[in-house]
């Protein structure tokens, strides 16, 4: 593996914590909305990532994250009965999102050091060449 692999298989890691660090934003941003219907309330979504490794064999070697898509939660929404609330339905319910602030708090704290180590990879890997360069001197 050369030391240039580096820089994408760290830089699909970035792009990945990025996705899951703007998912957990909008999570966090529709803790609190209200609908009227299951159909239209927020749901919480989560990012599917997979580890990409690719043939071993010949030049065209590729390692790193893939992004397999976002996915909404299943689990149950909330309910709540405010029949003055006006996004209330017929019978006086309205819903609340899926999100769970704790979980979420967990999980941007979590990408946000995924992403703090893949800058380190970086760097190390970037003074690892400076030092192969200066040998030559």
């Amino acid at each position: 593996m050369s030391l240039f692999n580096i820089f994408s298989i760290s830089g699909s890691a970035m792009s990945a914590e990025s996705l899951r660090l703007n998912t957990t934003a909008s999570n966090l941003a529709n803790a609190q909305s209200i609908g009227s219907s299951e159909a239209t309330t927020y749901r919480a979504k989560n990012p599917v990532f997979a580890a990409m490794m690719q043939s071993l064999q010949g030049d065209n070697v590729s390692f790193g994250v893939e992004v397999k898509g976002v996915v909404d939660s299943t689990t149950p929404l909330e309910t709540r009965y405010q029949p003055e609330h006006p996004m209330a339905n017929e019978e006086g319910y309205v819903f609340l999102p899926n999100v769970n602030v704790v979980d979420e708090m967990a999980n941007m704290i979590s990408a946000s050091r995924a992403y703090q180590s893949n800058v380190e990879v970086l760097n190390t890997s970037k003074q690892l060449m400076m030092a192969t360069l200066r040998l030559g001197q």
